[in-house]
């Protein structure tokens, strides 16, 4: 029997890999149709703004043209397309849902569960990606990268870059703290191994591997990663536990002179408090890449210091990050076709 399937993609979760992915796991017989939104050259919708929306947040497109789009599929695969308990209602085909990413905020997990559809999600799939970014971003501060580069940029050649009591020291000699030990913690852990620093590791819901405790990583709480680290870097969850973890007291806990890095995500930290630290020389530095609102608004504060290097939420940009979140999303399909449970049953 053919199954209908509908692909809402974008211009960075191409529509054409998801279908290669979905005609590689499961054969010909499908009937599929795709659609291309205009992400990430448009901006998604964040927050609860519009009515009838209720609890999805980072998604495009509007209710009706995503419901006509699906139609009488019963399947969909789809990277930021909304999927709100009314809108369900109009789709009573619809059986299941793949969403290529993480955490699925776009769907109503809720209403789905309530209506008999399945959501399944990528978990891990950018984790490669965000954990070399990670690596990326800590070195461009500690290493004074950025600051060499902005200078430059504005025709200042900063040779006092290399004055022994202004030069970033090497990795090898810092300790760094993790926290969240998760797919993304976990990789980031293995690349910093290489660098010969002390890592610590915080995370109340994991414990250290055999071969972490085997290479000296130290699993702590996050009051002696602060106290201790040279470099603190967030690899959590949104959770309501997490949600605003690093403010003004955290910042004052931890090292005078030392980095914070932030690939995870904005709701973690509080913005205004980690301006404070840097301006007050507290914190050398510190490496954004996600943010509380965004797009930034362009009188941002934070983008007006020269101890900040910051990046438009692009850490899990790769294309490897495309290819593994379309062949996951291919796999839960042939499973559901196939009878076999769901691997990642949201």
């Amino acid at each position: 029997m053919i199954k209908t399937v509908a692909i809402i993609g974008d211009r960075f979760m191409l529509p054409r890999l998801f279908e290669q992915a979905l005609r590689e796991a499961c054969g010909e017989d499908l009937s599929i149709r795709s659609l291309e939104q205009a992400w990430p050259d448009q901006p998604m919708e964040h927050g609860y703004a519009k009515a009838g929306m209720d609890g999805l947040k980072e998604y495009m497109g509007e209710p009706d043209d995503i419901v006509a789009f699906i139609g009488d599929a019963p399947i969909l695969v789809t990277h930021l397309a909304p999927l709100s308990a009314a809108m369900m209602d109009r789709l009573p085909a619809l059986k299941l849902v793949v969403v290529s990413r993480g955490g699925p905020v776009n769907i109503d997990i809720g209403g789905a569960r309530e209506r008999g559809i399945k959501v399944v999600n990528t978990p891990g799939r950018n984790a490669s990606a965000v954990a070399e970014f990670a690596i990326g971003a800590i070195l461009a501060q500690t290493r004074m990268i950025t600051r060499g580069h902005d200078a430059l940029r504005r025709g200042d050649w900063r040779g006092d870059l290399y004055r022994a009591d202004i030069t970033g020291e090497e990795l090898s000699e810092m300790t760094v703290g993790v926290v969240g030990y998760g797919h993304i913690g976990t990789r980031v852990v293995r690349i910093l191994k290489a660098f010969g620093c002390r890592i610590l590791v915080c995370d109340p819901y994991v414990q250290l591997s055999v071969e972490d405790l085997r290479d000296g990583v130290e699993q702590v709480s996050l009051d002696r990663i602060l106290a201790q680290s040279d470099v603190v870097t967030l690899h959590p969850r949104v959770t309501e536990e997490t949600k605003g973890m690093i403010g003004a007291a955290q910042f004052a806990a931890m090292k005078p002179g030392a980095f914070f890095v932030n690939t995870a995500r904005g709701p973690l930290v509080d913005y205004q408090a980690l301006y404070d630290a840097l301006v007050s020389s507290h914190l050398r530095g510190a490496a954004i890449e996600t943010f509380a609102v965004e797009p930034v608004p362009p009188d941002w504060p934070l983008l007006q210091l020269q101890n900040v290097t910051l990046t438009p939420h692009i850490a899990g940009a790769s294309v490897k990050t495309v290819k593994i979140a379309a062949r996951t999303a291919a796999q839960e399909v042939r499973r559901y076709l196939s009878g076999e449970p769901l691997l990642n049953l949201c």
